[in-house]
């Protein structure tokens, strides 16, 4: 759920998800999530057995997970930042080309 707190709780999730190939989705609200486990809320939901009747909507969830974090990984960790250094970064770049301009002198 998104308004996991504190965030500690769950931040962790994508990343082991990720290394172990696993879909995920983030869900809007800890209250969409305990509904499905007949609780006020749930921070963490792991579907472990699915019914026969709802092995169609398990998948097409599992296959909306898999393509909107999994797959698309390098993307979301490319674009994040908008590919905009910091100050320092710049600075330190400057000074480091300046002294290559010297050394090639």
């Amino acid at each position: 759920a998104h308004d996991v707190d504190p965030i500690e709780l769950v931040m962790w999730i994508p990343t082991l998800c990720r290394k172990m190939d696993i879909p995920y989705l983030i869900v809007k609200g800890k209250s969409r999530l305990g509904k499905m486990v007949h609780k006020k809320t749930a921070a963490v939901l792991a579907l472990t057995d699915i019914l026969p009747k709802d092995q169609d909507t398990f998948e097409s969830l599992r296959n909306r997970g898999y393509e909107q974090y999994i797959q698309r990984y390098e993307d979301i960790m490319t674009t994040t930042g908008g590919k905009i250094m910091g100050y320092k970064h710049m600075s330190k770049q400057r000074k480091k080309d300046a002294a290559e301009v010297e050394e090639s002198k």
